[in-house]
C-alpha cells in the first residue's frame, strides 16, 4: 500500500464526525433532496476507508495508473538565489499533470462500490475534470463535467483532452462563468439524479463528507512528504510548508501530513479570491465556511489569473485552521504569479501551473524581504503542471 493513504491521525486534520464539523465550518447545508445522498456517500466511505480489500485497490491504482510515489525535488538553483533551501513535493508529476487524480480515483472506486453508474463534477482549471474523465474511462463509467463558459475559453486544451476522453463538457454560461457557477450547476444535475450519479467533488469544499473525505484521499501527498522531508533534511521537518488554496485540496492533503509537527504551515491565496484572508462566514454549495460578501451578505465574484483559484471562499476546514492559528493565509497577485512562474522556469527547468505559482510567488517575496529568514527550509507542493496555462502565459512574458 502507498505510504500513508487514509491513514488517521490523533489531533487536529482528524475525522470531524457526523456533523461533518471544522469547529463553527463546514456541515450539510442542502436541499431535502440531497440529505439523504449525502449521508449515503458518507456511509460509504465511512466503510470503504476500513475495508482493507478497498485500501488495497487504491493503493495499486495510486502506484499503477497515478505513478506514486511522486518525487521530491531540491530547487538546488532557485534555492541558491534566495538563500533557504526549496523543495518541491512534485504532484505536477502525477498522471494528467496535477494531484486532482489522487482524489478523484478514490471517489470513482467509491462510486463503482456504492453502485452508481456515472460520474458528474465540476472543474475551472480544467485539471479535476480531466482527472475525472481519465478514471471513468480507466473504469468504464460514463461521466459529464460541468464548466464554466469563461473556463472553457481559457483552458481549451483541457476541455479537448477531457472530451477525447469520452467525457461530455458541458459549459455553463450563468453569473460570472467561472469554478461557482459551475459547482452550482453540478449539484443542480446531481439533485435530479440521485440514485445514479455519483458527484465527484474536486475540493475540500461542500457538503459533510466531502470536505473530509477529499482531504483523505489526498492526505497522501503529505504522508508521502514527511517521509521524503525526513531523508532530506537534517531536522526531518521542513520550517514552513507552503501549498497554494482555492478551495485548498492540495494544501489540505500537505498540510495533513505535517500538522502534528514544528512545521510553519503557509497557505497562498490569489488577491482576488481570498476567502480564508479576507472572507465572512456564510454557506454556499453545502457548507458554511469564509466567503467573499458585499455589505448584505450576498457572495460576490473572485478573480485569479488562475482558473483553479477563482472560487469566492475556502474549504471549512482551512477557515477552522487559521482560526486555530495552526495555518497562515496570505495573498499574492497575479503579476507575482507570472513573475514566479517564469523564475521558476528558468532556474529549475519547471513550468507549474499557475496555481502553483502563487505559492512559489510567495516563497520568492519571503525571501526577498526576510519573512523567511536565511537558511529556512521550505516544502513546498507544486500541485501540477503548466501545460494548460501556456497560452495564458505566452500573452503575459
Amino acid at each position: 500500500m502507498a505510504t500513508g493513504v487514509l491513514a488517521t491521525r490523533p489531533g487536529v486534520m482528524e475525522d470531524p464526525g457526523e456533523r461533518g464539523r471544522f469547529g463553527e465550518y463546514g456541515g450539510l447545508y442542502v436541499p431535502e433532496s440531497l440529505v439523504a445522498a449525502c449521508r449515503e456517500v458518507e456511509a460509504a466511505f465511512r466503510e470503504a476507508r476500513t475495508d482493507p480489500a478497498f485500501r488495497e485497490s487504491l493503493a495499486e491504482s495510486l502506484a499503477l495508473h497515478v505513478g506514486r510515489p511522486t518525487p521530491l525535488t531540491p530547487a538546488r538553483r532557485l534555492s541558491a538565489e534566495l538563500g533557504v533551501t526549496l523543495l518541491l513535493k512534485r504532484e505536477d508529476l502525477a498522471h494528467t499533470g496535477s494531484h486532482k487524480i489522487n482524489n478523484v480515483l478514490g471517489q470513482a472506486l467509491l462510486a463503482l462500490r456504492m453502485g452508481r453508474t456515472r460520474l458528474i463534477a465540476e472543474t475551472g482549471a480544467g485539471q479535476h475534470g480531466v482527472a475525472v474523465a481519465t478514471a471513468a474511462a480507466l473504469l468504464g463509467l460514463p461521466a459529464t463535467v460541468f464548466m464554466g463558459e469563461r473556463d472553457v475559453e481559457r483552458q481549451g486544451l483541457n476541455v479537448f483532452r477531457m472530451r477525447m476522453l469520452g467525457t461530455e463538457v458541458v459549459p455553463v454560461g450563468t453569473g460570472s462563468r467561472t469554478l461557482k457557477d459551475a459547482t452550482s450547476e453540478a449539484m443542480r444535475h446531481w439533485v435530479a439524479d440521485t440514485e445514479e450519479a455519483y458527484y465527484c467533488v474536486g475540493s475540500v469544499i461542500g457538503p459533510n463528507p466531502y470536505p473530509w473525505m477529499v482531504r483523505e484521499f489526498q492526505r497522501v501527498i503529505g504522508d508521502e512528504a514527511r517521509e521524503q522531508c525526513a531523508g532530506a533534511l537534517p531536522a526531518a521537518v521542513p520550517d514552513y510548508v507552503v501549498a497554494c488554496v482555492g478551495g485548498g485540496s492540495n494544501a489540505a492533503g500537505t498540510f495533513a501530513g505535517f500538522v502534528g509537527t514544528s512545521a510553519r504551515l503557509i497557505g497562498v491565496e490569489a488577491e482576488g479570491g481570498a476567502g480564508a484572508a479576507r472572507g465572512s462566514l456564510g454557506v454556499l454549495h453545502g457548507f458554511r465556511s469564509l466567503f467573499l460578501q458585499d455589505d448584505h451578505g450576498q457572495i460576490t465574484e473572485a478573480h485569479s489569473i488562475a482558473a483553479g483559484l477563482d472560487y469566492p471562499g475556502v474549504g471549512p476546514e482551512h477557515a477552522h485552521l487559521r482560526d486555530l492559528g495552526r495555518a497562515r493565509y496570505v495573498t499574492v497577485s497575479d503579476e507575482e504569479v507570472v513573475d514566479a512562474a517564469v523564475r521558476l522556469a528558468r532556474a529549475e527547468g519547471i513550468v507549474p501551473a499557475l496555481e502553483s505559482a502563487h505559492a512559489v510567488a510567495w516563497v520568492i517575496r519571503a525571501a526577498r524581504t526576510g519573512e523567511l529568514p536565511p537558511g529556512a527550509t521550505v516544502l513546498l507542493t507544486l500541485s501540477g503542471r503548466g501545460d494548460k496555462d501556456i497560452s495564458t502565459l505566452k500573452e503575459l512574458v
